[in-house]
């Protein structure tokens, strides 16, 4: 069974690294073991220059991993940007991943909406899950607050977790 994916969209500044922030204490609170994935559509280092990791890279490896007794970290070189599902598949032991980004993906969204940010969503109903947003919209999708993460979490829980089988884990 594949781990179930959804995405927290939005136009920049609106606010989606701050939601999602609030979802994850939420989905912990109540259990469970939750991954992220973020879209960065520019590029990014992880590596710095100079650092034991950066050299075995700058040296040819092209999987490099540093670990540590509280966590782990994998660096890949790709040829090509990998799809989500295929970035998803590689994430283990887990009940939900939620990605910041990938707007343009498949996967059930939760859309940030802020009226002095953006005017029209970016999303056609069908792809939402659901909207935080500070105000009210004319929409047949569930609004919530855009603190509102227990709101939230009950909506991923009823439609994403439940139908996956998924459930809460104990603390």
């Amino acid at each position: 069974m594949s781990t179930p994916v959804i995405s927290v969209v939005g136009k920049s500044d609106v606010g989606k690294t701050t939601l999602l922030t609030k979802l994850l204490p939420e989905l912990k609170r109540r259990g469970y073991r939750v991954a992220t994935i973020k879209h960065d559509t520019h590029g990014f280092d992880i590596d710095r220059p100079g650092k034991d990791t950066w050299r075995h890279a700058e040296a040819g490896a092209d999987v490099v991993v540093i670990s540590s007794p509280s966590k782990m970290a994998l660096i890949e070189k790709v040829d090509a940007e990998l799809p989500l599902d295929a970035i998803a598949e590689r994430i283990q032991n887990v009940d939900l991943i939620i990605t910041e980004g990938y707007k343009r993906g498949d996967k059930p969204k939760i859309e940030v909406h802020r009226a002095a940010v953006s005017g029209e969503l970016l999303c056609e109903p069908q792809e939402l899950l659901a909207v935080a947003t500070d105000e009210p919209l004319a929409i047949d999708v569930p609004c919530y607050g855009l603190a509102d993460a227990a709101g939230l979490v009950d909506l991923i829980e009823e439609r994403i977790l439940a139908p996956a089988g998924r459930k809460r884990r104990a603390n």
